[in-house]
C-alpha cells in the first residue's frame, strides 16, 4: 500500500467530513426553510445532524479505516478529524440560523456553504495538480442539485403536509 504524503493525509481525514457537513447543512436549512417550519425545527435538525448523524459517520470512517487496516491509531485519528471537521461547520451553519431571520438564513447559508465547498475544492485541486475552476464547477454542480432538491421537497412536503 502506498503511503500518502503527511500534507494529503491531513487533508484526507478532514475532507469526507466537510464535505457531507455542508452540502447537509445547507439542504436542511433550505428544505426545511421551504417548508416554511420555523426557526425551532430548523435548529432541532442542525443540532440532531451536528451531533448523532456526526457520530454515526465518524463510527462509520473508523470502522472502514480499520477495515483497510490502517490500525487503531490511525483509525482513532480519521474518526477524530471527521468529527471535528463535521462539528465545526455545523456550528457555522447553526450561527447563521441563529443570527439571521428565517427569510435571510437560507440564502446566507447557501452563500456561505458553496463558498466552503469552492474553498475546499481549490485546495484539492491544488493538492492533485488539476484544474481548479474545472473541480470547483463540478463540485458546485452536484452541490446545487441537492439544494435546489431540497427545496423542492421542502415545498412539496409543506403543500401536501400542511398541519
Amino acid at each position: 500500500m502506498r503511503t500518502a504524503k503527511p500534507d494529503r493525509m491531513h487533508l484526507q481525514n478532514y475532507v469526507f467530513g466537510s464535505t457531507s457537513a455542508i452540502i447537509t447543512n445547507i439542504s436542511l436549512i433550505v428544505g426545511l426553510g421551504s417548508g416554511q417550519v420555523g426557526k425551532i425545527p430548523v435548529l432541532g435538525a442542525l443540532l440532531t445532524l451536528a451531533v448523532a448523524d456526526n457520530i454515526s459517520d465518524s463510527l462509520g470512517i473508523h470502522m472502514y479505516k480499520e477495515s483497510e487496516g490502517r490500525g487503531t491509531r490511525y483509525s482513532l485519528l480519521a474518526m477524530a478529524s471527521n468529527f471535528s471537521a463535521r462539528l465545526l461547520i455545523s456550528l457555522t451553519f447553526i450561527a447563521i440560523v441563529l443570527g439571521f431571520t428565517a427569510a435571510q438564513a437560507g440564502p446566507v447559508a447557501v452563500a456561505w456553504g458553496l463558498f466552503l465547498l469552492m474553498a475546499l475544492s481549490y485546495r484539492l485541486s491544488r493538492l492533485n495538480r488539476q484544474k481548479p475552476l474545472a473541480e470547483i464547477a463540478r463540485h458546485l454542480v452536484v452541490a446545487v442539485c441537492v439544494i435546489i432538491a431540497s427545496h423542492f421537497v421542502g415545498l412539496w412536503l409543506s403543500s401536501h403536509f400542511r398541519s
